[in-house]
């Protein structure tokens, strides 16, 4: 499955960065929309990483949002990316409202507003405020409707203008203004506020292109990475961690045949992605180890736990390949000669197609996502789990997690070798938490923070 129809340029690239480690941070206070805190030295050194890890790029615009924390960030990060620009600041780029919190730390939060607290931590978007005024407020609501607003003038005022080239833009803000535009750019509603994390100086890297007759063609190319910092992965939280790793290259996804069930072997590039993984998690602690039955990811999984002697592999049938039936073996010309139409269908409708002789995408969702739960509810909270298996299972998996359907299977990149974290609710928190996607796509460990591995076929 390639991981946009590879017919469609994407013409616009949106990189949204988090402000660095600032001063309330540090101390574990509440910041919200008030100019309080300021940037500290470690945020500025994270400022200026990421810049670096930019350098190779070219941006055609950067906004910011005019704290200082954020605007800090951005004077920092573009001085070390050295493309000689200055971004604009953005009301709409602004913080959430929390006017009657800001300052205090989170214990005085909490003992003071136990319930609205309450609901900050299980349910944000229900949470109403009130402000000096006496007027009653509902942060994130209004949040998601300003971020609506921002990425409405991006559209207009870069994707709508973009010609036939590559326009990149970069947006510097905070954590839960970006929480709520990566949530409008996935159509997702504000109630899966925190199934998502974006840590100080994270980037995430999102494509974008307009559809034919209309609207917008959104993919998540990766999602809080934070390895450019020398940090490795966020830290894991109260709950068991799973670790989502495409397996490396074949020569079929280089050719961009349908690979399917047919059992192809990573060829020398893939076993030099599926090294890169295993030197990438090598000082992460992994207890528990599951890989599709089919020998690509097997030889994925046994490269990675090369470093980590001891863990025994299980593979799992749930976790095998969509089966393409007689596409299998076919490029993407080939299949246009004798079912045009039905490829066609699978490029903007992928969820519709069964697949001559093999399986639909709710068949591979079903079992794929029946093997998951399995695999993380074995899990004790402390252990953290390696699953190695295929682009479209890994993609059904993941958009599951995210709150998307079968329908949306393109919206979810996932390159050869790739990384995704995914941090389970602690027991006392199943039964209202949300898993938590951590990180998505991470393929820095396989050269640069762009993902630039194979977009081929199954």
């Amino acid at each position: 499955m390639a991981a946009l129809p590879v017919s469609r340029p994407v013409p616009l690239r949106l990189l949204l960065v988090r402000h660095g480690l600032s001063s309330f941070n540090t101390e574990r206070r509440i910041q919200g929309r008030d100019d309080l805190s300021s940037l500290t030295e470690e945020g500025q050194s994270q400022a200026r990483l990421t810049g670096a890890a930019l350098a190779d790029l070219h941006l055609d615009a950067v906004y910011c949002s005019p704290l200082s924390r954020a605007a800090a960030t951005a004077a920092r990060l573009l001085e070390a990316q050295g493309g000689g620009h200055r971004a604009q600041l953005d009301d709409d780029l602004l913080e959430v409202d929390l006017a009657p919190w800001c300052g205090l730390l989170g214990p005085e939060v909490k003992e003071r507003f136990p319930e609205d607290y309450r609901l900050w931590r299980e349910a944000p978007d229900q949470l109403e405020l009130e402000r000096p005024d006496g007027s009653r407020f509902r942060p994130i609501p209004e949040l998601m409707d300003q971020a609506r607003r921002w990425l409405n003038r991006l559209e207009r005022e870069h994707l709508d203008q973009s010609g036939n080239g590559l326009i990149t833009v970069l947006a510097v803000a905070h954590s839960a203004i970006l929480r709520c535009l990566v949530l409008q750019l996935l159509g997702l509603p504000a109630s899966r506020f925190q199934g998502l994390r974006l840590d100080n100086a994270s980037l995430s890297v999102f494509n974008l292109q307009r559809q034919v007759g209309g609207g917008v063609q959104v993919q998540i190319e990766s999602l809080n990475v934070i390895t450019h910092l020398g940090a490795g992965l966020p830290p894991k939280g109260a709950g068991a961690r799973l670790l989502l790793v495409r397996h490396g290259e074949t020569d079929w996804n280089r050719q961009g045949r349908f690979q399917g069930q047919i059992d192809i072997p990573l060829n020398a590039n893939g076993l030099a992605q599926a090294h890169s993984a295993a030197d990438f998690l090598s000082e992460v602690p992994i207890q528990k180890a599951f890989t599709s039955s089919m020998a690509r990811p097997r030889q994925t999984a046994e490269a990675i736990l090369t470093a980590h002697p001891g863990v025994r592999l299980s593979s799992q049938e749930g976790l095998v390949e969509i089966g393409h039936g007689l596409w299998e073996g076919c490029l993407e010309e080939e299949i246009s000669q004798q079912w045009g139409e039905l490829l066609q269908q699978w490029k903007i409708a992928p969820h519709t197609v069964q697949m001559p002789e093999g399986e639909n995408l709710q068949q591979v969702w079903d079992r794929s996502l029946a093997c998951w739960r399995a695999l993380a509810e074995s899990l004790e909270p402390v252990e953290t789990a390696l699953v190695v298996a295929h682009d479209a299972v890994n993609k059904t998996i993941l958009c599951a997690l995210l709150g998307l359907t079968p329908a949306d299977i393109w919206m979810v990149k996932q390159g050869n070798g790739g990384v995704s974290v995914i941090d389970w609710p602690a027991p006392e928190k199943a039964d209202r938490g949300l898993p938590v996607v951590t990180c998505l796509n991470l393929t820095t460990h396989l050269g640069g923070v762009i993902d630039r591995t194979a977009a081929g076929a199954l």
